[in-house]
């Protein structure tokens, strides 16, 4: 059996912690070469997981080696030349999420992908958990009837990430793009992906960078941290990213998905997702399901199995579309979609009005 070679680009936390124990867990995958900005780190990256090469970028990794695909873990701002690179040179890409720094390079990689015939998944974890895939087979079994409304929240007391990840230069974005996004995106998947077609949002910056120096363990010599997910020191860093945000989305089937993200509020921490039609209606936390019964509504839980690693099922699913041919769940197609709503929130709350989203 011939394995899968694949390429990591970017060798920071979620590759390292989440992408990679998948790949050295299967037979039938090879990582052949690593590349990040970062020269020694994708060189330590490569030694700690026995990969054979290491580069200091992309274009020097697809100029001597042709992986099968290239897995784009890098930041945001750096998503759409990597993913533009891997494509033209004919390979598939998987792309963490969000899919581009913005629009625009979100809609030049649609272009790349479609003009070179490879495939493209988005990395939103969330939506292949064996929780959401039992959900959105219920939808479209038509259990739930015509699903019009959709409500989910990512929000944390207090969560900034260390690193890139709160200067817009390098992420786009603060909550909304780091965390909001997984939960707009399970929320959007479990109502069936309808096309979205407006959104009216707030984002809100009043807290600001609160976090305490980092303090060193005088002990272990360790330095503390405010979150896991920890991206790279930047020489020019800025905070200068939204605290939360709230809002609506509409589509163009009529129904409406309210959400709210935060990385500090001054409030509830809040995790959860449900959607609702005019047969049932269902929430992931806990996993119920809501059904009329005459007069009454029943409320039942929903058993069965649904353990399983969210970011090991991502990954068989892209090889399996890889290997057989198929269409990935999050393709470009949503990838770019998904973008339109993220980006529509920024623009909505900046101009103080609904924005109708163009295709």
């Amino acid at each position: 059996m011939n394995k899968i070679k694949v390429a990591v680009v970017g060798t920071g936390n979620i590759c390292r912690s989440a992408h990679m124990p998948v790949y050295m867990s299967r037979d039938d995958v090879e990582v052949i070469a690593c590349a990040d900005i970062d020269l020694p780190k994708a060189q330590a990256f490569a030694e700690k997981f026995g990969i054979p090469a290491a580069y200091a970028s992309v274009e020097e990794l697809l100029a001597n080696c042709k992986p099968d695909y290239v897995d784009v873990c890098t930041w945001p701002a750096a998503h759409a030349p990597v993913a533009i690179a891997a494509a033209n040179a004919g390979c598939h890409v998987m792309c963490e999420k969000p899919v581009c720094h913005n629009l625009d390079d979100a809609i030049a990689l649609k272009e790349a992908v479609e003009k070179n015939g490879v495939k493209f998944m988005l990395a939103v974890p969330l939506r292949y958990g064996k929780n959401a895939q039992h959900v959105r087979g219920l939808v479209d079994e038509g259990v739930l009837g015509e699903v019009y409304y959709g409500k989910t929240a990512y929000v944390r007391q207090r969560g900034i990430p260390g690193g890139w990840f709160s200067c817009s230069k390098y992420a786009g974005g603060g909550p909304i793009i780091d965390i909001g996004v997984h939960r707009i995106d399970l929320a959007w998947y479990m109502m069936g992906c309808p096309k979205p077609t407006s959104v009216l949002a707030s984002a809100v910056y009043k807290i600001g960078d609160y976090r305490e120096a980092p303090r060193v363990d005088p002990v272990t010599g360790k330095v503390s941290a405010n979150n896991a997910w920890s991206g790279a020191q930047v020489a020019d860093y800025k905070f200068d990213v939204e605290d939360s945000a709230s809002g609506v989305f509409r589509f163009e089937n009529g129904a409406q998905l309210i959400f709210e993200t935060s990385w500090s509020f001054n409030g509830p921490e809040n995790n959860s997702t449900q959607i609702a039609g005019d047969k049932a209606g269902i929430t992931l936390e806990p996993l119920k399901i809501y059904k009329a019964d005459g007069e009454k509504l029943v409320e039942e839980n929903i058993e069965g199995d649904f353990d399983g690693d969210i970011f090991a099922l991502e990954i068989d699913h892209f090889i399996d579309c890889i290997v057989n041919d198929k269409t990935p769940s999050s393709d470009i197609e949503q990838a770019v979609q998904l973008q339109m709503m993220l980006m529509g929130i920024y623009q909505s709350s900046k101009e103080g009005r609904e924005v109708k989203f163009e295709y």
